[in-house]
């Protein structure tokens, strides 16, 4: 006779949804509180971003071949590139000073969706930095492998989206949004509502990053000209266009407001 916790017809049934749901709430915080992670700085982008150099290499390509429709394709994907360099700068830029600090604890861990473009961007940033990051992946048809940068001890892989968010804010002592598409907007107006909401309370500095896809894609201040958001929502984030840029400011609002004083003696 098989127990019914050793039973994979009844765990994948219907029936047993709650405990699966359970599993993703107790298992990544069992993994989290043996390593001792409590602070993380979250990634959010586009699956879809390349490397500079990749992008550069393929536009050579296609402009010998001569397509017209190949050629503008890999311009778009060529601009979009340098948000990859970027995120991944900022990553490291962020584990380096973030391993600097004299504190024992591991604070400020990068942590992305464990997936290719900027997901990946960020992990390989701090993988450079030689500091560990987390990847909250979840299976979906079209992504079926995590990138190689994360911290193996801290690779997860969800089912449920619901559970995943819930780990990224709720560890989040930062966010910072690089151009992405529809997963990237609803992780965006997610957290913004609740932060607007006072859902949660927690001092979270909010970076949407590319101030020139952020103005092309979203009108922040029509919804305030309509009144649909107040004014003092356009203060729950901040724009920035350069690694160093979002760097200042993140460092600035984490020291204020989860550091202790003097405890930031980076130079």
């Amino acid at each position: 006779m098989e127990k019914a916790y050793k039973n994979p017809e009844f765990l994948n049934s219907r029936d047993a949804r709650s405990l699966r749901i359970l599993s993703e709430y107790l298992e990544p915080q069992a993994r989290f509180k043996r390593y001792n992670v409590t602070d993380t700085v979250v990634f959010f982008g586009s699956a879809r971003a390349i490397p500079g150099d990749e992008a550069r290499k393929h536009l050579d390509a296609v402009e010998k071949e001569g397509d017209s429709k190949k050629i503008e394709r890999a311009r778009r994907q060529l601009d979009l590139s340098r948000y990859y360099d970027d995120a991944r700068a900022l990553a490291r830029m962020m584990t380096e000073w973030s391993k600097s600090l004299e504190s024992p604890d591991k604070r400020f861990i990068v942590t992305s969706g464990g997936g290719p473009g900027i997901m990946e961007a960020a992990n390989r940033g701090a993988s450079e930095a030689a500091g560990i990051s987390i990847g909250l992946g979840i299976s979906l048809p079209m992504e079926t492998n995590n990138n190689e940068y994360i911290t193996r001890e801290l690779e997860f892989e969800f089912h449920y989206f619901f559970m995943r968010k819930f780990w990224f804010v709720y560890l989040a002592k930062a966010v910072v949004l690089f151009p992405g598409g529809f997963g990237t907007m609803d992780e965006m107006f997610e957290l913004l509502t609740l932060v607007q909401t006072e859902k949660t309370d927690k001092k979270r500095p909010i970076v949407l990053y590319g101030e020139h896809f952020w103005d092309d894609v979203l009108n922040m201040d029509a919804l305030k000209r309509w009144g649909t958001i107040s004014e003092g929502d356009l203060d729950l984030f901040h724009i920035s266009s350069t690694p160093q840029d979002a760097f200042d400011y993140l460092r600035e609002e984490l020291t204020r407001h989860h550091m202790d004083p003097g405890e930031d003696r980076a130079p």
